[in-house]
């Protein structure tokens, strides 16, 4: 097969995919440690009715996907620790009212701004230069804050209560976590759609666990998963003529797959520390 990444638009394709394949993992592993695997889903939706709005107010549809899923990242966290909804309740409301707005607002648009499969299934052989430099920033700006607050996070989704014992501003973390949670959906919207971000942010990181012995293994595995089912998800999209999107997530569960079946593995393992002392 010949190098498939030859042509700009393919390298284009190239740069967005990485980012998003490393950043989908990093946030994921933390929200699967959270019991919060669905989160991304769930905003992803909200994500949507913000493109919608774009589109109906002819604004550049990053910009309101961006603004409405950090607030409703913001909301759900405050639903799930200051008001009397759960948090897969308070997923479920996101869920549904999100795509449920952005029907009635694609409704409302023009019938020729409406371009709403790109955002829905993603369409990242199309990017352009802009496209890339927002999910490069983005990306570095999601890799910078968990550089920065990794070992606050991990306290937080490993023992909340003891958390708030030792002092750590628990709310504000996890507010913050779900914007980085909405900031990553934003980013990876073009790349593999609001509809399948959330399995790039899970599956990578499940089969992580099936190989790591400690939560920054299972991080930094998910990671290198992720990178490695955009390579070979574009590349096969590319030979084959599919859907580089669904591909890229077919290739993620392929591989979870794989190492299910070949590690014969029934229970999970014990996450040690994240950053181990010796």
């Amino acid at each position: 097969m010949p190098w498939p990444f030859e042509r700009e638009y393919m390298q284009l394709a190239l740069v967005a995919g990485l980012v998003v394949g490393a950043c989908a993992p990093l946030i994921g592993a933390f929200l699967v440690q959270k019991r919060m695997s669905l989160m991304g889903d769930g905003l992803g939706h909200v994500a949507f009715a913000g493109v919608a709005i774009g589109l109906l107010t002819d604004v550049w549809p990053i910009w309101t996907a961006m603004a409405a899923s950090v607030v409703a990242a913001v909301a759900i966290e405050w639903l799930r620790t200051h008001g009397r909804t759960s948090g897969d309740l308070a997923l479920a409301l996101s869920f549904y009212g999100g795509i449920a707005l952005a029907v009635v607002l694609l409704g409302r648009a023009d019938a020729s701004s409406v371009n709403s499969d790109s955002y829905l299934f993603g369409s990242i052989l199309t990017v352009s230069t802009d496209d890339v430099r927002v999910v490069v920033v983005l990306g570095i700006a999601i890799v910078g804050i968990i550089l920065l607050t990794g070992r606050a996070l991990f306290a937080i989704i490993l023992d909340e209560e003891g958390a708030r014992v030792a002092g750590l501003p628990v709310d504000p973390l996890n507010t913050l976590l779900a914007a980085l949670t909405a900031l990553t959906i934003v980013a990876a919207m073009r790349v593999v759609g609001v509809l399948l971000i959330g399995a790039l942010m899970v599956v990578p990181v499940a089969t992580s666990r099936l190989l790591a012995r400690s939560f920054l293994g299972t991080m930094l595995g998910g990671v290198a998963i992720g990178i490695g089912s955009v390579v070979i998800g574009l590349a096969a999209a590319r030979e084959w003529d599919l859907r580089p999107g669904g591909t890229i997530v077919c290739t993620s569960v392929a591989v979870f797959a794989i190492v299910a079946v070949a590690g014969g593995v029934t229970g999970r393992r014990r996450l040690g520390p994240m950053f181990p002392t010796r």
